[in-house]
């Protein structure tokens, strides 16, 4: 049985309904007895945040999704996951960014400069293709096929520098070992003379929303210096999550 204080009880029961609607199941998940259950499903009833479901057991109540809905107004993506983005910049030195996708693209809403000789061009609110960047190579690895080649139709895989992936067929298949390492990297595919590595971000529901990236100059970084960088993004990228609420058992 759980222990702790009542309210560590109750928030318990409340999770397990969002999963479980009979009695012994919320009890069982919650970690207490089937009268403390009740007990608190009865109060949870009356202030709205659960309801009897018509076949005895329980189901959310309409409060829980209106205070999802008045939090979920005030959230903001940058700030939930500035302290993980400012802890691989710090380990790191290079500059840092998250981008979140916008449909076709991602939108860089956070960025951090590196300690370096050099700012990078990048810029908060600026686009970027998803094909041609480590974050946007990290989103569309959590992508189906059906859908990277939606979006392949529609950006026509625009080529950015020589190095760009402009067929279907070999960004699959790159898309495949990015799924594979759980990392992305963007060697001079974008720009010419930069690399980044980067790493998928996932939301509450456990759908791929960005991406966190390192950035650096080819004369500064090498591709084998940025992948060795790949762990501490995935790492990055995972506290960046789970700050957003995703569930410790997406993989990123």
């Amino acid at each position: 049985m759980r222990e702790g204080s009542s309210i560590d009880k109750a928030l318990a029961v409340l999770e397990a309904v969002a999963e479980r609607h009979r009695l012994t199941d919320i009890a069982a998940a919650a970690g207490v007895s089937k009268s403390t259950a009740h007990r608190i499903l009865q109060s949870l009833v009356e202030w709205g945040f659960a309801r009897p479901d018509g076949s005895g057991g329980y189901e959310p109540g309409p409060r829980i999704l209106t205070l999802a809905a008045r939090a979920m107004n005030r959230f903001d993506p940058a700030r939930q996951a500035a302290a993980a983005l400012r802890a691989l910049h710090d380990r790191t030195g290079y500059t840092t960014h998250l981008a979140i996708r916008n449909g076709d693209e991602a939108v860089y809403v956070e960025k951090l400069e590196g300690r370096r000789p050099y700012q990078m061009t990048s810029r908060v609110g600026m686009s970027l293709c998803l094909h041609s960047t480590a974050i946007g190579k990290a989103i569309l690895a959590q992508l189906g096929d059906e859908e990277v080649l939606g979006i392949a139709a529609r950006t026509r895989l625009e080529p950015r520098t020589p190095n760009t992936i402009t067929s279907d067929e070999d960004l699959l298949a790159h898309l495949a070992g990015v799924r594979a390492r759980g990392y992305a990297v963007d060697d001079e595919e974008n720009e010419p003379g930069v690399r980044c590595v980067a790493a998928p971000v996932f939301d509450h529901t456990g759908r791929v929303i960005g991406g966190i990236s390192v950035s650096a100059l080819a004369l500064d970084a090498s591709r084998e210096d940025l992948e060795a960088l790949g762990p501490e993004v995935v790492a990055a990228a995972r506290e960046a999550s789970q700050a957003l609420g995703a569930p410790l058992t997406v993989r990123s």
